[in-house]
C-alpha cells in the first residue's frame, strides 16, 4: 500500500478556506485574471456551472453583510490575492467592502450560467485598458487549467501546477487515485501510518473547533447554534450544536476559516468536529482522535469521488456524514466490519437530502447529518446492520458507495436542474 499517495491524497484536499468555497473560487478565479491584466478592470465576466450558481447565490461573504457571486468577485477586484487560495478576501478591511459596493454599483460585473458544462467550471474574463485576461477554473475549485492575456496562453505555475496543490500522476488527478484503495486498506493507513505524517490534522481540528465556539457564543445568523448549544444536555446534542454553530457563523460570513474536506468547509466542519468532541469529552488519546478524523476525511474524499464535486445531493450528508460514521466507529474502537457497517448504514439512511445551495440553512442541515452519523455509528457498534438487500446497498461498502454515486450523479441530473430553476424563480 502506497501511504505516500494516500498522504498527498489527504493533503490535496484538507485546506483552509475563508467562507463559502463557491464564491471563494470564484473570487479566487477574478483575483487571478485581475493580476495577468494587471491594470484597473472596466468590465467583468464571469460563466460558471449551475452548482457554483446554486451555492454562491444566498451565502455570506466573510468579513461583510452581503451575499452572493457578484460581491466576491467585487471584492476580489478590489484586494483579492490568488497566492492565498481559498483566503483570497482575507485581506479586506472596510475601506475595500465601501470600494467594492462602489464597483457593484456600476453594474461592470456580469454572472453567467454555463448550461452546457456539466462538473465544476468557473470562466472569468476581466477587460481593461491593458486587454483582456481570461482565467478557466474546472473540476476543483484551485484548478486553473487555461490563463490567457490578449489571446495568448501563459505559461504559469498556476496552471494545473504546484500553487493548486493539485499533483498529477499518470494525468490523473490526485484525489481520484483514492479509487485505487479499499475500505480495509484506508482504515489500515489511518491504523498504521506515522503520526508525524498525519499532524497537521489537528490544525483543522483547532481550527475548526474556534469557529463552533463563535457560533455558539456570538449572536450570528438565526441563532441556532446558540439555541442549540444553550439545550445540548448530552455528548451527541452537543455535538450536533457545536457542528451546527460553526456552520452558521461560516454561512453568515464570520471572518475566520475552517479547514475544508474533499473541497468544501461544510463538509470539514461535519468530517472533523462530532469526531474531535467526542475524543475530547471522552478524555481520548489525541494521537486515536487524529486517526479518527484522518479516516473520516479518506471515506469522505472517497464518497466524493464517485458523486462528484458538486451534485444535487447534501455533501455534508451523503459524503462528509459517511465519513463522519466511519470516524466516529473508529473512535470507539469498532472494527473493520463495524466501521464499513456504519458506512452502509449511513447511506441507507441520509441518501435523500437535497442540496439547494449554500445558506444558513445549511446549518441544520449538519445538524441532521451529524446526527445520523452518531446513530449509524452506534448501531454498527453493536453489531445492528442495515441488510445489504435494502435499496442501494450491496455486501461491500465500496459497491454501496458506487450506487449512491451513480443515483447522485446520473439519477439527480434533472434535479439540480429544477432546484437551479426553482431558486432563480423566486429572485425574478
Amino acid at each position: 500500500m502506497d501511504n505516500n499517495l494516500i498522504i498527498e491524497i489527504l493533503k490535496a484536499g484538507v485546506a483552509p478556506a475563508l467562507g463559502c468555497t463557491e464564491p471563494g473560487a470564484v473570487a479566487y478565479g477574478v483575483a487571478r485574471a485581475k493580476e495577468i491584466l494587471n491594470g484597473e478592470v472596466k468590465e467583468l465576466n464571469i460563466w460558471v456551472d449551475r452548482n457554483i450558481l446554486k451555492n454562491g447565490m444566498d451565502v455570506g461573504i466573510p468579513g461583510t453583510k452581503e451575499k452572493g457571486i457578484i460581491f466576491a468577485a467585487a471584492l476580489a477586484l478590489i484586494c483579492g490575492k490568488s497566492d492565498y487560495k481559498l483566503e483570497v478576501l482575507k485581506d479586506s478591511s472596510d475601506k475595500d467592502i465601501e470600494e467594492a459596493y462602489k464597483l457593484v454599483d456600476k453594474k461592470i460585473i456580469k454572472i453567467n450560467l454555463e448550461e452546457s458544462i456539466s462538473g465544476l467550471y468557473i470562466k472569468i474574463i476581466a477587460k481593461g485598458e491593458e486587454g483582456e485576461a481570461t482565467v478557466v477554473i474546472k473540476d476543483n475549485h484551485l484548478n486553473i487549467i487555461s490563463e490567457e492575456k490578449n489571446g495568448k496562453q501563459l505559461k504559469s505555475d498556476n496552471i494545473k501546477g504546484k500553487d493548486t496543490q493539485e499533483v498529477k500522476n499518470n494525468n490523473i488527478e490526485i484525489k481520484h487515485r483514492i479509487k485505487e484503495f479499499t475500505i480495509n486498506q484506508l482504515i489500515d493507513f489511518a491504523d498504521t501510518v506515522d503520526y508525524e505524517d498525519i499532524i497537521f490534522i489537528n490544525e483543522g481540528i483547532d481550527m475548526n473547533m474556534r469557529m463552533a465556539f463563535i457560533g455558539a457564543n456570538e449572536d450570528l445568523g438565526i441563532g441556532m447554534g446558540r439555541l442549540l448549544k444553550k439545550e445540548a444536555k448530552d455528548l451527541e446534542s452537543l455535538a450536533k450544536a457545536l457542528t451546527a454553530a460553526a456552520s452558521e457563523a461560516r454561512m453568515s460570513g464570520y471572518p475566520l476559516p475552517v479547514m475544508s474536506s474533499a473541497g468544501s468547509g461544510n463538509h470539514g466542519l461535519v468530517t472533523i468536529l462530532p469526531i474531535s468532541i467526542f475524543g475530547d469529552e471522552k478524555g481520548l488519546d489525541k494521537e486515536l482522535i487524529v486517526r479518527a478524523v484522518t479516516l473520516s476525511h479518506l471515506i469522505t474524499a472517497y464518497v466524493k469521488v464517485h458523486t462528484g464535486a458538486l451534485s444535487a445531493v447534501c455533501g455534508c450528508g451523503v459524503a462528509a456524514g459517511v465519513g463522519c460514521a466511519a470516524g466516529l466507529t473508529y473512535l470507539m474502537g469498532g472494527n473493520r466490519e463495524q466501521i464499513k457497517g456504519s458506512i452502509k448504514n449511513m447511506i441507507a439512511g441520509l441518501t435523500g437530502m437535497i442540496c439547494d445551495g449554500a445558506k444558513i440553512g445549511c446549518s441544520y442541515k449538519l445538524s441532521i447529518s451529524v446526527a445520523s452519523a452518531m446513530e449509524a455509528a452506534k448501531l454498527a457498534l453493536n453489531n445492528l446492520f442495515i441488510p445489504s438487500d435494502n435499496g442501494i446497498l450491496t455486501d461491500s461498502a465500496e459497491e454501496t458507495i458506487k450506487n449512491l454515486g451513480k443515483v447522485s450523479v446520473e439519477g439527480m441530473n434533472n434535479t439540480d436542474n429544477v432546484i437551479l430553476e426553482v431558486m432563480l424563480n423566486k429572485c425574478v
